[in-house]
């Protein structure tokens, strides 16, 4: 080791006192921290700023009473298209879904058999008329020669019960022409009602029955406009209306179209208007409901039977209500409640019925 060397070495004397400056320094760092910790604990902070809530002043309003129900959309007139004559199917005379008009021809069956059938009971019909011609000459004719005492009373009374006879036939091959007129006018078979069709359950050529038990199902029909919103209410809204009635407040549905409102599951509040007409006769037991009916335009086509629809029916007549937002009003168990601020800008609680 060189001279330079050891002259780089620290010795004792400086080793202490770089260790009492170290001990020095965190000393001084605690006290400072314990300074800190004190000032704290005589300064606590403030409690936190109140959080801020919005305020809408309640509105006396002239207001009516609506109750509200859930529904399905059904068509006023439906119907199942059955052919009432059996053979095979010859052509179709739509498009599945179009709106059709009451008359249209839809489906025709092969007429041929029954036009032979008629023609053959119009044949007969003829005969049967010209059988009695003939019966009604010799009637006169016999009664002619029982008068000249040409012949006896029992050939004019056989010729008479032989002239009723054919008369009787008469009007029996006349039915049998009808019968065959209407066979012949079922196998075009047209639309009953107007409104929009559904698809042919049936294709061009195969036999359909029409007699029997089970006929074919060819289509089935149902009215557009108007249509029915039907609905069930329970006992308590049926006993509220049935008072109302009773003391002049609001007439019954059953004998008043009272006004409904409706609207679409896609619809903004209840846009369409109607009417009441019918109310059941009996409250169901199984699910103490009773049914009812309204009735709305369609002219647009929008409702279609089948969907769901909101509807309101008038609750009584108009008066003034103090009126706050909904999202103002909470629930505590069974109760309603708002919080009112007072001049002193203090919320209170405040139990409030709807």
């Amino acid at each position: 080791m060189s001279p330079h060397d050891l002259d780089c070495v620290p010795s004792n004397s400086t080793r202490r006192r770089a260790v009492l400056a170290r001990a020095a320094l965190l000393t001084a760092s605690a006290m400072l921290l314990a300074a800190c910790s004190r000032g704290e604990a005589n300064n606590p902070p403030g409690p936190p700023p109140p959080p801020p809530v919005s305020v809408a002043p309640a509105v006396e309003r002239q207001i009516t009473d609506w109750n509200e129900f859930s529904g399905r959309l059904v068509a006023v007139e439906q119907v199942e298209l059955r052919s009432r004559v059996s053979g095979y199917l010859r052509s179709i005379h739509f498009r599945p879904g179009q709106l059709v008009r009451k008359g249209d021809l839809l489906f025709q069956v092969d007429p041929r058999p029954f036009e032979a059938a008629l023609a053959r009971a119009e044949a007969s019909l003829a005969s049967a008329r010209t059988r009695a011609e003939l019966a009604r000459t010799e009637l006169a004719r016999a009664e002619r020669l029982v008068a000249e005492r040409a012949i006896a009373q029992r050939d004019v009374d056989e010729r008479a019960a032989a002239k009723r006879d054919l008369d009787a036939s008469i009007l029996a091959a006349e039915a049998a022409v009808k019968t065959a007129r209407l066979d012949l006018e079922y196998a075009s078979i047209r639309a009953p009602i107007s409104g929009r069709i559904s698809k042919e359950e049936v294709t061009v050529g195969n036999l359909i029955q029409g007699d029997g038990p089970s006929p074919t199902l060819l289509t089935s029909l149902v009215s557009v406009d108007p249509i029915y919103a039907e609905f069930e209410g329970d006992e308590q809204i049926y006993l509220k209306y049935m008072q109302m009635a009773r003391s002049g407040e609001r007439p019954s549905s059953r004998s008043a179209r009272n006004p409904v409102l409706l609207g679409l599951a896609n619809e903004q509040g209840f846009p369409r208007r109607g009417y009441m007409v019918f109310l059941d006769n009996r409250i169901d037991p199984k699910s103490g409901t009773i049914r009812a009916r309204a009735e709305f335009d369609n002219k647009d086509g929008a409702l279609t039977p089948g969907l769901f629809a909101r509807v309101r029916l008038l609750g009584g007549d108009s008066y003034k209500a103090v009126m706050t937002p909904e999202r103002a009003i909470g629930t505590d168990q069974s109760k309603r409640f708002v919080l009112v601020v007072g001049a002193d800008g203090i919320a209170q609680f405040r139990e409030v019925k709807l």
